[in-house]
């Protein structure tokens, strides 16, 4: 069994700092694979169960490159067309066994391999599918309580995914209040789980979210890379986690951005949208981007410490 735990503003697995002796020491290295669980109702063409196996298989490869959470999501990601119908959630804010199956899956490949989740809520373009503010808040509740009645010690909860993004069409998610509210909601739930939401690509993070939030998720695919140190550093007076679970730059630039996060004590996520969340969806483990792989696993090896 794997537990992620946080001390300080350091992250720990099985009660161990993370990658210790490497320059990454105490940060945790991550991948956006949000459409590993994919499925749209809308369209028959396509097998989401040998989608999510096709992931799990390489899971050991993103292991050996560094990689020690991925972050899925209930309601999957963009896949590089409009119209899918990809969610977990029912209008009510119930659950649907079928896109629990493969989330679990999922949870438990990575749970075998020493790997955490960090398990997304809600999604622009889906939460549409819920009927009201009440059905959001018992979405988050129904998902922080099936994570603690299955004791999965590796997953952590991400309520929004850029909950201020325009595709949102409830209030309540779209707001750093709305946001904080659901936050404590899943906490109350769940007290022993880590709770969060994310901003947008422009690494900023709400006062509000920041106070809430037990780490503080920010995205940089808007953000140059010499305004990342900027980012990173005007959230440090939270004394939180600062991780990264998306940033869009690749190959060089992925390696480079990833070297300049852990200089700065941040851990940092690839999102390889073009491979990994676009359909049709590869999984090829380093091989996705093997220049920011390679600098991945040079990280958080202690050789290169």
């Amino acid at each position: 069994m794997t537990k992620i735990s946080i001390q300080n503003t350091s992250w720990y697995l099985n009660n161990q700092i993370t990658y210790p002796g490497a320059p990454a020491e105490g940060l945790l290295m991550n991948v956006r694979m949000v459409n590993a669980t994919f499925e749209d109702r809308n369209r028959t063409d396509f097998d989401p169960t040998a989608n999510t196996n096709t992931f799990i298989g390489h899971i050991p490869n993103y292991y050996d490159h560094g990689i020690r959470a991925f972050t899925l999501c209930l309601q999957g990601g963009m896949p590089d067309y409009e119209g899918a119908l990809n969610s977990a959630f029912n209008p009510d804010g119930s659950l649907r066994q079928d896109d629990l199956n493969r989330v679990a899956s999922v949870i438990h490949a990575c749970d075998q391999q020493g790997i955490a989740i960090i398990l997304g809520c809600y999604y622009q373009r889906q939460d549409q599918v819920l009927e009201n503010a009440d059905a959001i808040r018992q979405g988050v509740i129904n998902t922080a309580r099936w994570v603690s009645e299955q004791k999965y010690s590796n997953v952590m909860i991400e309520v929004a995914n850029e909950y201020a993004h325009r595709g949102f069409t409830h209030d309540i998610t779209r707001d750093p209040e709305g946001q904080s509210e659901l936050i404590q909601l899943a906490k109350e739930t769940a007290p022993q789980l880590i709770v969060t939401t994310s901003g947008m690509g422009s690494g900023r993070m709400a006062p509000a979210i920041a106070e809430a939030a037990d780490f503080l998720i920010i995205h940089f695919n808007n953000t140059d890379i010499a305004d990342v140190p900027d980012r990173i550093n005007a959230l440090k007076h939270f004394e939180k986690p600062i991780l990264c679970n998306e940033d869009t730059k690749i190959n060089a630039r992925g390696a480079e951005v990833a070297s300049l996060c852990v200089q700065h004590d941040c851990s940092w996520g690839l999102m390889r949208s073009r491979v990994n969340q676009s359909y049709p969806f590869v999984f090829s483990g380093a091989n996705d981007d093997q220049q920011t792989y390679a600098r991945l696993k040079e990280l958080t090896s202690i050789e290169n410490s």
